[in-house]
């Protein structure tokens, strides 16, 4: 007596099951969209207060009730930043632009120089350096403010923006982040290279510099924003209105009874126009170095 063969599913059923299994993909993509914009929301609802403070009068700015419509709404916060004699807000901009570029260079130059023979080269000591450069990541920044400023002083920086350009030109964790990058590198193009004839110096600038571009640029944003919004040293460091950078002189505008919100909100949506704009610009490298570092997760 032979089994009888297994009957196939209904139509209909294999339709309704079909159907239910897209529509709680559907459900699920749609929860998860719904929590990433609120996310997001409560990310950008600082920055969007920011933004409509800098546009009320200071008596709104001030109110008992936040509000999120300036009534009325008005420029003048940013009209008395940019006229007022003692507020420089463009001599401040200008000059956190060149601090934070040049500082951001310069980390980029010396830690690559530094991470490269981490990483590819062999020589005595080579793990006690690597291990000191990561014990340097443990060392809280203050406790260098002391030692920088007796330095700074004695070579005469003083007042200068050379004082917040090179003391953090050579950064711990820009060698660290490099290293990472280029140990990750496929070796076999550097072999073929110096199999041709090049030595270690035309290997690094003319086949590792080019393929550590995105690690590159992300150390370079990082290295920009941390001296770009750098409070504490610039106001040991810098005394007159013209050498000041943009936060230490938008700190000027607290006095010891009462605070302009609607002047700092203005001035902090001045400072964030740069670090916007560089983000929105080298999104798709930080992106791709950070994944390729081997710092991700």
């Amino acid at each position: 007596m032979t089994a009888a063969p297994p009957t196939a599913p209904a139509p209909d059923r294999t339709v309704r099951v079909a159907g239910h299994r897209a529509g709680t993909v559907v459900r699920r993509r749609v929860a998860r969209y719904v929590a990433l914009y609120a996310l997001a929301l409560v990310f950008v609802s600082p920055l969007l207060y920011m933004l409509v403070t800098s546009f009320k009068t200071r008596a709104d700015a001030t109110g008992v009730t936040p509000s999120w419509i300036p009534d009325p709404f008005t420029t003048q916060a940013f009209q008395t930043l940019f006229s007022a004699s003692d507020t420089p807000v463009l001599t401040w901009f200008a000059n956190s632009m060149i601090a934070a570029t040049a500082n951001a260079v310069l980390v980029v130059a010396t830690a690559s120089m530094a991470a490269y023979p981490l990483a590819r080269m062999q020589f005595r000591g080579k793990g006690i350096v690597f291990g000191l450069v990561v014990a340097m990541l443990l060392v809280p920044g203050v406790i260098l403010v002391i030692p920088n400023y007796l330095i700074v002083s004695e070579i005469g920086w003083l007042n200068s923006l050379l004082a917040i350009i090179v003391p953090t030109a050579a950064s711990a964790f820009g060698v660290f982040f490099m290293r990472q990058f280029f140990v990750n590198l496929p070796v076999e193009l550097e072999e073929a290279a110096l199999l041709d004839g090049a030595n270690r110096w035309e290997v690094f600038v003319k086949i590792v510099l080019p393929l550590a571009r995105p690690a590159m640029a992300t150390l370079a944003l990082l290295a920009f924003l941390t001296n770009w919004n750098d409070f504490l040293w610039p106001v040991y460091v810098l005394f007159s209105p013209e050498t000041r950078t943009l936060p230490a002189g938008l700190a000027t505008l607290q006095g010891a009874n009462q605070v302009r919100y609607d002047l700092l909100m203005a001035g902090a949506v001045i400072a964030s126009v740069p670090v916007m704009v560089l983000f929105s610009f080298l999104q798709r490298f930080i992106i791709e170095g950070v994944s390729r570092s081997g710092l991700k997760g």
